[in-house]
């Protein structure tokens, strides 16, 4: 017996909760991130925007406590046996959140990897989310441009368990490389994106090695904060700052001249475009295969959500330039990645 069926029984659910689609025309979306962060935060307000403009039967957002694979997979399941039959799933793990995946969909329901991808091969229907590894090239070119095409570059990314770590890694380097050795990548700092490592590695870096560094690159959204903090408190506006993300603290601290810009992602329309599609794919549409899919080290079916690099003139109005993304890619995305009746 699947897990799923053994938690059906444990939780008192018959068999009729485990039959295809649950025998509910309404389409029920789970929006769930690997565990608490801030940049999941916009998909509460998708989901619950999306289950207004689309009449779904749901779009709630639900947390694991931990970033525990274990406890994201249990909650997955909770769900699914109560009636829930449509995720965006960020993955706790690229290769070991396919094991909860494939368990939903052999029980009527379906699910999108969102925000973070999936290894092919994978019973998700594609991935959707930031091109991390795209983000953070044109990110670090941006950071070269402020540098004057030279310097030293300090890198400070996010958890390595985190699918997309490696990719933004990657592309840093690949940004640098491009110089022929006009810019080096002098320190890469990982597993950060929480606010006591954060804190504790990129104030503990800084004070040992400023007058060593030229830029920083921020791949992550409490990296992002910590270093814009760190270099408000600093007051030495010679070190430039590229960030990631819309924290108000790093939003300030581009107005105020100690960051650069950063580079916008759009977990908001991520929640909101991935319930859309869960909702026409539940009513008879079909992908196309020959749709106009991206590919990258994770996967062969990646749809870019948007990203835009921000300074202080577009600082004030972020908002729509994300809003206007999602808008173009709903307006085609039937057309270019559905076949429907």
């Amino acid at each position: 017996m699947k897990t799923i069926a053994k938690l059906a029984c444990a939780l008192g659910f018959g068999a009729a909760a485990l039959s295809p689609a649950f025998a509910e025309t309404d389409t029920k979306v789970a929006l769930v991130p690997g565990g608490p962060h801030p940049y999941f935060a916009a998909w509460e307000q998708a989901g619950a925007d999306a289950m207004k403009d689309f009449n779904l039967g749901a779009g709630d957002y639900r947390v694991p406590q931990k970033w525990e694979l274990a406890q994201q997979s249990q909650l997955l399941e909770s769900l699914l046996t109560q009636g829930y039959n449509s995720f965006l799933i960020f993955p706790g793990d690229a290769v070991g959140t396919n094991s909860v995946v494939s368990e939903i969909v052999e029980n009527g329901g379906q699910a999108i990897a969102t925000a973070g991808c999936l290894k092919d091969p994978t019973p998700a229907l594609f991935c959707m989310g930031t091109d991390t590894g795209n983000s953070a090239y044109l990110g670090t070119k941006e950071l070269i441009k402020a540098m004057g095409g030279k310097g030293r570059i300090a890198h400070f990314t996010g958890f390595l368990v985190d699918p997309n770590t490696q990719l933004r890694i990657d592309a840093v380097q690949k940004a640098a490389d491009e110089t022929n050795g006009a810019v080096t990548v002098v320190q890469v700092i990982a597993d950060i994106d929480a606010p006591q490592p954060a804190e504790e590695k990129i104030n503990a870096y800084l004070a040992a090695n400023a007058a060593n560094v030229d830029g920083i690159v921020t791949t992550a959204w409490v990296p992002a904060v910590t270093a814009a903090n760190s270099l408000r408190k600093i007051g030495d506006k010679r070190i430039k700052m590229v960030g990631i993300d819309h924290d108000e603290v790093v939003l300030a601290a581009i107005k105020d001249g100690f960051v650069n810009g950063t580079m916008l992602q759009n977990p908001y329309g991520q929640g909101y475009l991935g319930s859309y599609v869960l909702d026409k794919l539940r009513h008879g549409c079909t992908l196309k295969e020959d749709a106009p899919w991206k590919s990258n080290a994770l996967t062969a079916k990646f749809v870019d959500s948007g990203t835009v690099f921000v300074d202080a003139s577009t600082a004030d109005t972020y908002v729509d330039a994300m809003r206007g993304i999602t808008k173009d890619i709903l307006a085609t995305f039937e057309k270019d990645y559905m076949n429907c009746q």
